[in-house]
């Protein structure tokens, strides 16, 4: 081999060497402008892929879909303030079950699960029945949260007692600790379409539901920080439910606005198990003065059942 062509070889080799060093070390930015993206003005500080803080205008950042809008933390502290409560009449109460039906629709649980149940119950032999719709009761002092041994049930400073499926283990102990038998567990896969499966988890809207999990009335959390009303209450026809804020003594159906205390000891409102020390903030008006007439086997009626 002549001495000219290992030259040649060795000045080729050296330029692609050169070549590749460069395009490994040219850096696009990931939040180079788009052509058909107008600068706001605002500045957002964000860190590098080199582990150095930039500022990138706010309008090149890229949506990401189906985040939570608040975070795990604010989740699990709650709303400042707040102390949410519902009232349900039972007067009211057809057992037509649009609060069933509109809370799986929109929590995407299956009708095997449902997390409201609207039981036919007779307080005895001689009285007459009536239905009753059940729910989480959010108890100020809840035993699922006691014995819950990875702080999956947490109750917020608003009141509201959740639970988080990612860190649910599936053991079931609030479910035995439940008075009220107001949980279920998800035994099977959940059905759910591909985008609402694609989404993260939060547990302010507990949805996916997930497999190995428990899940229970949740009081639509996302819902109130809005400002809307749960989707039980919004979707009644007959206002059974009342829901709203203790600490501004205040409860609506949508249509009809009461003060809390007063509609409570005016219709001589009750909770269940108030001996078992709960404090649920579930409360029910008495069937009386009914505005509708008692009628069974209507479309998916529970068992009967005696009030505790």
């Amino acid at each position: 081999m002549s001495i000219e062509k290992s030259r040649r070889e060795f000045i080729a080799a050296g330029l692609l060497t050169t070549m590749a060093a460069v395009a490994c070390n040219s850096k696009k930015s990931p939040f180079a402008p788009e052509e058909d993206v107008q600068p706001s003005g605002e500045k957002v500080k964000l860190l590098s892929v080199d582990g150095e803080i930039i500022e990138v205008d706010k309008a090149y950042l890229k949506p990401v879909p189906h985040m939570p809008s608040v975070s795990n933390e604010e989740i699990r502290k709650g709303i400042p303030g707040k102390k949410f409560a519902m009232v349900i009449d039972l007067s009211r109460c057809k057992n037509l079950k649009k609060c069933q039906s509109a809370c799986n629709h929109m929590h995407h649980v299956h009708s095997e699960q449902n997390w409201i149940k609207v039981y036919q119950m007779q307080d005895a032999e001689m009285t007459a029945p009536y239905f009753q719709p059940t729910t989480c009761m959010h108890c100020d002092e809840p035993p699922c949260v006691k014995v819950c041994p990875v702080d999956a049930t947490f109750k917020r400073q608003d009141g509201i007692v959740l639970i988080d499926s990612d860190r649910c283990i599936g053991c079931r102990f609030c479910m035995a600790a439940c008075p009220y038998s107001t949980r279920v567990f998800n035994w099977e896969e959940p059905e759910l379409a591909a985008d609402v499966a694609a989404q993260t988890y939060s547990a302010e809207t507990s949805v996916p539901q997930k497999r190995g999990t428990v899940g229970k009335c949740d009081f639509c959390p996302d819902m109130t920080r809005m400002g809307m009303l749960p989707h039980c209450v919004s979707a009644c026809p007959n206002g059974v439910f009342f829901f709203g804020d203790i600490n501004e003594d205040s409860v609506t159906n949508g249509s009809e606005t009461f003060r809390f205390s007063d509609l409570v000891k005016d219709k001589s409102g009750y909770r269940l198990m108030e001996d078992l020390g709960t404090k649920p903030s579930v409360y029910y008006l008495p069937p009386v003065n009914r505005n509708f007439k008692f009628e069974e086997g209507l479309k998916n009626d529970e068992p009967a059942a005696k009030k505790a």
